[in-house]
């Protein structure tokens, strides 16, 4: 990711097809905040969209548990999918609370958000940390170079200054690249593509796109598929305009695909069938 500009992240809303892609998802999600029900059940909508992300996330890192399997199991302790689908799950419940520190300390509240992720899964002295140089990484979904330690260390200090100190781009450019840079990065030994999701949902829930968290574009990056998410993030990795661009809409169409899975929510409320 190239910070050389002196607003970079804005500089990316020109880039091909990333315009018409900010637009669409602007106008996705107006059309789901209308929704009547949204007046009085929105706590619903929200408390059934973290649910779904949750889902979403865990497919992407191994776990394709259905949904109602997800909603009814209380013990997720044991198997590694079973510890996968209730880290996705502590993340989500935890975004939320974290918004105030994330526009202050952005690498705080990733580290809180491994710590959380790993829930005493990992040896304590690499849980909430950037890896150290010899370290493993255990993350099979994403076979992308690993960066050193020190390149880790270097872009995460980057990519921190760049949230604190904000900026004019769309929600979805953010969003976009705090997510593709934590997985390029992939700063901690395990757990990062789930930390790299549920930063995006802390970026779309504090720009005021997203303020209810009932967009999650965990469903989508999970709908589209793990080869498309792969492909799509290969494109972030390249550094090249179209890959740039091909990313960021892979991103906006995950948000569309959560907005058209909440709304389906919304429906289903407004019938007395959810």
């Amino acid at each position: 990711m190239s910070t050389t500009a002196s607003d970079p992240l804005a500089a990316l809303g020109s880039l091909p097809g990333v315009p018409d892609a900010v637009d669409s998802v602007r106008k996705a999600v107006d059309r789901v905040y209308g929704h009547r029900v949204m007046r009085r059940r929105s706590n619903e909508v929200t408390a059934e969209a973290a649910l779904r992300g949750s889902r979403g996330s865990a497919v992407l890192a191994g776990a394709d548990w259905n949904l109602e399997e997800v909603r009814r199991r209380t013990d997720f302790s044991g198997e590694d999918e079973a510890r996968t689908v209730g880290a996705a799950l502590r993340l989500t419940a935890e975004a939320g609370q974290l918004l105030s520190v994330w526009r202050q300390s952005p690498l705080r509240v990733l580290a809180r958000l491994h710590l959380v992720a790993a829930g005493g899964a990992t040896p304590d002295d690499a849980v909430g940390r950037p890896r150290l140089a010899g370290e493993a990484v255990d993350e099979p979904l994403i076979e992308a170079p690993l960066p050193s330690a020190g390149e880790v260390a270097g872009r995460l200090e980057g990519l921190s200054r760049l949230i604190i100190a904000g900026g004019s781009a769309p929600a979805l450019i953010t969003a976009a690249v705090v997510h593709g840079e934590l997985l390029a990065l992939r700063p901690f030994g395990s757990h990062n593509g789930l930390v790299a999701r549920t930063a995006e949902r802390i970026v779309l829930i504090g720009s005021g796109l997203d303020p209810k968290s009932i967009c999650p574009a965990e469903v989508g990056h999970a709908e589209q598929g793990r080869a498309a998410y792969v492909a799509a993030f290969e494109g972030y990795t390249a550094g090249t305009p179209e890959g740039m661009a091909a990313w960021i809409a892979h991103c906006g169409r995950s948000i569309e695909l959560g907005v058209r899975e909440s709304t389906a929510v919304c429906e289903a409320l407004q019938r007395g069938a959810a």
